[in-house]
C-alpha cells in the first residue's frame, strides 16, 4: 500500500488542483493555504490528519474557531476550504468518504457594502489633485501625488479590483486608449471604459514620472508597469495603495477607517445603478461571474424607485 502523503503535501496538491482547473489567483490560493494549515495544526494536536479526521473532528475546529473569537463570515470562509479539501481527497481516492458533507455553517446575513456618497468622492478626488498642485513638494512628492491621483481617478472610472489596478500595464495608459483590457480573478479578461478623467489623469502621471529628477545616478530601468515599484513584485502593492488612500482621505475630512480601494469600488457600482445603468452592465465592468454578486448593490436604488414611484404613479398622493 503506498503510504498517505502529509497534510503540507495535501495542500499544495489540492492548491494545484486550484491553480490549474480553476484558475484561481495568487490571492486566493494563499487564503486556502492560511486557513488549511491552520486547521492541520488544529487536528496535529489530536495526533489525527486530513486522511483521517472524522466530521466531530471538524465540528470541534468550527467551535475552536468560535471561541477564538472568530466572525461568522471567517468561519463560514474555512468551512468552505474544508469542503474542498475533502471533495477533492475524496475525487483523488486518498480518502473514501467525505466528513465535512453533511456539516453546516453558521448562518450570517449578508452585509451591505459601505458606499461613499458622489461628493465623498468628489471631497477625496479634489484633494488628491490639489496635492499634485502643490509648488513646494520635491520631485518625489509630485510623483507620488501624481500617482495618487491617477490610482483614485482610473478606481473610481472603473472599479476595478485593487489587484487588477497595481497590476495595470503600461500600455493601459496609451493616448488613445478609450478601453483597458483587464485581466482578473480566474485569470479571465474584461474590457473596461475609461472616461476623459482617468485617461488625463494616466497622462499626467506618464509626464510627471518621465520628468527630469534631481538625484544622481543611473536611471532605473523601464518597467513593464503602470505603477512600479523597487519592491519584489515590480509594482505598487495593495498595501502602499490603501495606506496612502487613507491618508488623503484623512486630508479630505473623511473616516479613514471608512475609506479603502473597495469602498471605492463599492462606489463606483453603487452610483452607476443609482444613475439608472442595468444590472447586467454592472456585472460585467466588476468581473462578477454569478449577477448574485452584483445584486448586492441594489439597495442603493430603493430610495430612488421610491421617489420614482412617489413623483410618476397616476395614483400617487399629491
Amino acid at each position: 500500500m503506498r503510504a498517505t502523503p502529509s497534510d503540507a503535501r495535501l495542500i499544495d496538491l489540492f492548491l494545484d488542483m486550484l491553480a490549474a482547473e480553476q484558475g484561481a489567483g495568487r490571492n486566493t490560493l494563499d487564503a486556502y493555504r492560511r486557513d488549511l494549515t491552520d486547521f492541520s495544526a488544529f487536528l496535529a494536536k489530536d495526533g489525527k490528519s486530513f486522511a483521517v479526521a472524522e466530521t466531530q473532528s471538524l465540528r470541534d475546529y468550527l467551535a475552536d474557531l468560535d471561541s477564538r473569537g472568530f466572525k461568522s463570515s471567517s468561519v463560514a470562509r474555512r468551512l468552505s476550504a474544508m469542503r474542498h479539501l475533502f471533495r477533492f481527497l475524496l475525487n483523488e481516492r486518498i480518502r473514501s468518504d467525505d466528513p465535512a458533507a453533511i456539516l453546516s455553517g453558521p448562518k450570517r446575513g449578508r452585509g451591505l457594502p459601505k458606499v461613499l456618497s458622489i461628493s465623498d468622492v468628489d471631497r477625496l478626488l479634489g484633494r488628491a489633485k490639489a496635492l499634485t498642485e502643490a509648488a513646494e513638494a520635491s520631485a518625489h512628492g509630485q510623483l507620488r501625488a501624481a500617482r495618487l491621483y491617477c490610482l483614485l481617478e482610473v478606481l473610481y472610472a472603473t472599479g476595478l479590483r485593487v489587484s487588477e489596478l497595481v497590476t495595470l500595464p503600461l500600455s493601459a495608459a496609451r493616448s488613445d486608449a478609450r478601453m483597458i483590457v483587464v485581466r482578473g480573478k480566474g485569470n479571465k479578461e474584461r474590457l473596461v471604459p475609461l472616461n476623459e478623467a482617468s485617461r488625463r489623469a494616466m497622462a499626467d502621471y506618464l509626464e510627471t514620472s518621465e520628468a527630469p529628477k534631481p538625484a544622481a545616478g543611473k536611471s532605473a530601468p523601464a518597467s513593464k508597469w503602470l505603477f512600479p515599484s523597487f519592491g519584489e513584485s515590480g509594482h505598487l502593492t495593495r498595501q502602499h495603495f490603501a495606506r496612502d488612500l487613507k491618508e488623503v482621505a484623512a486630508a479630505a475630512g473623511l473616516a479613514p477607517r471608512l475609506v479603502s480601494p473597495h469602498v471605492l469600488r463599492h462606489a463606483f457600482a453603487s452610483h452607476l445603478l443609482h444613475n439608472g445603468a442595468d444590472l447586467r452592465i454592472v456585472q460585467t465592468l466588476l468581473g462578477h461571474t454569478d449577477i448574485s454578486t452584483t445584486q448586492i448593490y441594489t439597495h442603493v436604488v430603493e430610495e430612488r424607485l421610491k421617489s420614482l414611484v412617489r413623483d410618476l404613479h397616476p395614483l400617487a398622493e399629491k
